[in-house]
């Protein structure tokens, strides 16, 4: 009795992992794109502060960069994290990337990403260049530090509407276009919220590559009834 009660913790720990693998394998970009990040945001945490500014703004998609060199601070600016730490992202994108790319396959997954990043990126800085433009704002703002991931996540939270079933879908996407459109009508609303809420439209105008996916939607209450069981079995 006494090596059948120890064995237990020891089956219940190598399920754990067993399925913490699977997880893994089932969202490999999403999970490669993690480890980037990581190995990034510990690199650059063992600089000095100037220099990680200049590398900041250098990697930045501001007017700037964005007129001198558009493919690689599109591309370097999503794989840097600007100063924070890297666990809440872990969190995030197995809430959300993980999930998305499960569903839409790791090809349909990064387009979506691809197109709310660079989409919002460029309509953000057009905000940018009109106020430059108008005098609301002063011509440093076309060197404003501007990294990070933020703009993809929106968006794959976007697309991920449709993969969730009726009504919660309804309360899903409306939370998200209240916590992204909140911002906007404030007077010190920023080109990052113009971007974020941009990135999720982005994201709910791409269900050409969510539909035919043959994924049914999740339904919270079957997947909490569901999980009380596994819990009142064990």
């Amino acid at each position: 009795m006494a090596g059948q009660a120890a064995a237990r913790p020891r089956a219940r720990a190598a399920a754990l992992a067993r399925g913490a693998a699977a997880f893994v394998r089932s969202a490999p970009g999403t999970f490669a794109w993690l480890a980037v990040l990581l190995v990034n945001n510990i690199a650059l945490h063992q600089v000095g502060p100037d220099f990680r500014r200049r590398f900041v703004l250098h990697h930045s998609t501001n007017l700037h960069e964005l007129s001198h060199n558009p493919v690689r601070v599109l591309i370097s600016s999503a794989l840097w994290i600007d100063g924070g730490h890297w666990w809440p992202y872990l969190i995030l994108y197995c809430l959300f990337h993980a999930p998305a790319e499960r569903v839409l396959g790791t090809g349909r997954w990064l387009a979506v990403a691809a197109v709310a990043h660079v989409g919002a990126t460029y309509i953000s800085q057009s905000v940018v260049y009109f106020d430059i433009r108008h005098g609301t704002s002063p011509p440093s703002a076309a060197y404003v530090p501007d990294i990070g991931v933020s703009y993809a996540l929106a968006g794959v939270e976007g697309v991920l509407m449709y993969f969730i079933a009726a009504p919660w879908r309804y309360a899903y996407v409306a939370v998200l276009i209240v916590y992204y459109g909140d911002p906007l009508p404030a007077h010190d609303s920023t080109f990052t919220d113009v971007g974020h809420f941009t990135a999720l439209l982005l994201g709910l105008a791409c269900y050409p590559l969510a539909r035919g996916r043959r994924e049914r939607p999740w339904d919270p209450l079957v997947s909490a009834r569901a999980a009380w069981a596994r819990l009142r079995s064990s």
